[in-house]
């Protein structure tokens, strides 16, 4: 495995816990607006690194290198006045792979449905029992605990469900308010039909997965022969068969595989898969991402 995921490359030594904690990259982009007012934005990035990284979400004090790395991405389309924006906002997060200098992608996801409300300076403060009133507390808290979710899934089966449900509570108190990407009557690519998805019982199966792929399996690839971590990867991807008929409105199944196609890729791309099923597998994913027959699945051998 010799790509790194490009966003986020690092070497650092790693020690077996779940780390809950955040040390996240903040971007704020305004160029499509124009104009020469920029210190408003600059300044609303820094406020965010800030409330991110210095936020205690879990109560847990850790060492940077125990924390989980993470990427916000915040671009502006739109302002209305002074105080009201509108755009997209990119959230990824990777962990390490034991026993390796790689860092493997949890989660990749691009909000197009995100508005708020936001005064240059004000303070940033999360609170969890109700709806901040502007949105941008609340998106980003979200997100910040569906990382810390996904992170700890993949080091122990449904260990994140804790802070799932916590997403999950910022999501209800934001339904029915004047900000759009919360219900899922704006769509299956929402926050709600995120968090609520991943907490149906229903989605047990791809959150084993999630567990038996990392931990099982990336953890296992760091040794000179990796042939028994590719079958467990494998034999966990080949699950993913019960979702075959239902992916398409199933917003987590859509987000695992576009954050792990090409990592899942470039696994079974080089070495030896003399154990792996690489038929069933590629059929798998001829159906699951099937734009990327050509450029990914058809190349394996």
């Amino acid at each position: 495995m010799k790509k790194l995921f490009t966003i986020f490359i690092a070497l650092f030594v790693f020690q077996l816990s779940t780390a809950q904690e955040l040390l996240a990259n903040v971007q704020v982009n305004a160029q499509q607006l124009g104009g020469s007012n920029t210190q408003v934005y600059k300044t609303l990035e820094k406020n965010l690194r800030d409330f991110i990284n210095n936020t205690s979400w879990t109560g847990k004090k850790l060492q940077n290198f125990e924390k989980i790395k993470c990427n916000f991405a915040v671009v502006i389309t739109e302002r209305s006045g002074s105080s009201s924006f509108k755009g997209s906002i990119v959230v990824q997060a990777v962990r390490p792979v034991f026993n390796t200098t790689y860092e493997t992608p949890l989660l990749n996801i691009n909000d197009t449905n995100f508005g708020f409300d936001y005064t240059e300076n004000e303070n940033l403060v999360f609170n969890e029992r109700q709806f901040s009133g502007k949105n941008l507390i609340d998106v980003v808290s979200f997100y910040v605990y569906t990382i810390l979710g996904y992170d700890a899934d993949s080091f122990q089966v449904r260990g994140g469900q804790s802070w799932f449900e916590k997403a999950q509570k910022i999501s209800n108190n934001s339904q029915n308010q004047n900000f759009g990407g919360w219900s899922v009557m704006d769509g299956t690519r929402t926050r709600g039909a995120l968090i609520d998805n991943i907490l149906k019982p229903e989605q047990n199966t791809l959150r084993n997965i999630f567990y038996t792929y990392h931990r099982a399996g990336l953890d296992n690839m760091g040794k000179t022969d990796q042939s028994s971590g590719k079958k467990i990867v494998a034999d966990a991807l080949l699950q993913l068969k019960n979702y075959e008929n239902s992916f398409q409105m199933n917003y987590p199944v859509n987000i695992f595989i576009d954050t792990k196609k090409q990592e899942i890729f470039d696994i079974f791309s080089n070495g030896n898969n003399a154990n792996v099923n690489m038929a069933d597998l590629k059929a798998l994913f001829v159906i699951l991402a099937p734009r990327e027959i050509d450029s990914k699945w058809n190349k394996w051998k």
